[in-house]
């Protein structure tokens, strides 16, 4: 007689759904909760909200301290150092009232003389700089000091759309944060004025000997005439162009009614 057997079947396992994690499970979780375009409505809020945050703090903090470094200083640093050249920077921070109020009328002169009265931007001078690139192949620009200083010291060199929106936004709040005479302070002190050099200090000390606390107005208007391209132009060694452009820098000093042009920033 047959013996009768039985064999037990276990039915299969499904695989085990693994659970998301870390940010695919956040995303997965507040897809489902909110729908796609919802969620990422309120991450891209929280975003800037931790970029204001994170941005006005830095702004504020910078209100106060010397600014010793810079991404250009940086850029110059580290390109020196690949190329094999001496790496060292000229830089030397002077509080504004240290710094002789004829550079600080030179830079104006030179580089923006509606700086006293305009909210940082020039819109007159953009649009004519803007309708001058359409027609010429010389790219000219139209930055406010302001502009300038908001570059430098939040962003780096170059041209982008991105690049320009941050500077607006940077240079709207240097503006409404820091006023006048600090954005003038901070720019005296982290122009670049010469291979390696930067801010007026550091130049009136290498090339003229002395502090910029005692700058005369032939000096100061060299080094604004050496600003558009400090690498090119010379300060200890000025060409034909920097002795008439400083020459014009120093007329456009006296026209603006000298160091009274900026006693109220």
């Amino acid at each position: 007689m047959a013996k009768n057997t039985f064999r037990t079947i276990i039915p299969e396992e499904e695989p085990e759904k693994k659970n998301p994690s870390g940010w695919w499970k956040s995303f997965w979780e507040g897809r489902k909760r909110y729908g796609l375009l919802r969620f990422i409505l309120r991450k891209f809020l929280k975003g800037l909200l931790y970029f204001f945050g994170i941005t006005i703090t830095w702004i504020i903090l910078l209100k106060f301290i010397p600014i010793w470094w810079t991404p250009t200083m940086l850029d110059r640093k580290f390109t020196a150092i690949a190329e094999g050249r001496d790496s060292e920077i000229y830089s030397d921070w002077e509080p504004y009232e240290n710094i002789s109020k004829e550079a600080a009328l030179a830079v104006v002169a030179s580089e923006d003389q509606l700086f006293p009265d305009h909210h940082g931007f020039d819109f007159d001078a953009m649009w004519g700089a803007f309708r001058h690139n359409l027609r010429g192949k010389h790219i000219k620009g139209a930055s406010t000091i302001s502009q300038q200083v908001a570059k430098n010291v939040f962003l780096w060199q170059g041209r982008s759309y991105i690049r320009k929106v941050l500077e607006a936004y940077f240079t709207f709040m240097i503006e409404l944060i820091w006023g006048k005479e600090r954005i003038l302070e901070v720019y005296l002190n982290i122009a670049e004025t010469g291979k390696m050099t930067f801010g007026v200090e550091a130049a009136s000390l290498r090339y003229y000997g002395h502090s910029a606390n005692s700058l005369s107005r032939a000096e100061a208007a060299r080094i604004a005439a050496v600003l558009p391209n400090p690498i090119r132009f010379s300060i200890k060694n000025p060409s034909a162009y920097v002795q008439r452009r400083s020459n014009f820098i120093m007329r456009q000093m006296r026209g603006l009614g000298g160091k009274a042009y900026i006693a109220n920033l």
